[in-house]
């Protein structure tokens, strides 16, 4: 990846689902030209990944957050034993004092701790909506009683790769 930035065919280099030992062994790496710049990881108020957050703050990482918004409820792929984040009661009780949607909530705390998100949706008015965080923001209260949702469980396991030796939901974070 060094290489391909170097050649000029990469702006900068991320990476995706590293844990803190994966990205330490990157950081650590003698001759180290080029550490990546985000790291693209399960992030919503019910997994908040409050340590990686840190990590990688005090690395100038940035979080990307894939499935901020919780995710589909496809039992082949995902852990459906967490319940439907946009159900959340705490969520929607903020939403209604704004005038937003859960999911609108939910993108704006990711948003309000520094945390990049890429919400997926096909629905037009649900893009629209995606994008209409920014004309308010949420309290110091809200973001604790947000906060105190997390759950520290993933709707995205990749249990598929669970036996590969570098699997990285096997470390705390």
């Amino acid at each position: 990846m060094e290489a391909c930035k170097d050649a000029g065919l990469a702006k900068s280099i991320g990476v995706s689902n590293f844990n803190r030992r994966q990205l330490e062994m990157i950081l650590n790496k003698p001759g180290l030209k080029h550490k990546p710049v985000s790291n693209q990881v399960e992030c919503h108020p019910y997994f908040t990944q409050p340590k990686l957050l840190e990590f990688c703050r005090q690395h100038d990482i940035v979080i990307v957050g894939y499935s901020p918004l919780g995710t589909s409820r496809d039992e082949t792929w995902v852990n459906v034993s967490s319940p439907p984040l946009l159900e959340d009661p705490v969520l929607n009780a903020i939403g209604k004092k704004y005038n937003k949607t859960a999911a609108q909530v939910a993108l704006r705390f990711s948003i309000q701790r520094g945390v990049v998100v890429i919400p997926k949706s096909f629905n037009p008015q649900r893009i629209r909506e995606n994008f209409q965080i920014f004309d308010f923001s949420l309290t110091e209260k809200e973001m604790k009683e947000i906060e105190a949702l997390n759950k520290n469980v993933r709707y995205v396991e990749l249990l598929m790769w669970r036996d590969h030796p570098e699997y990285p939901f096997n470390d705390e974070y």
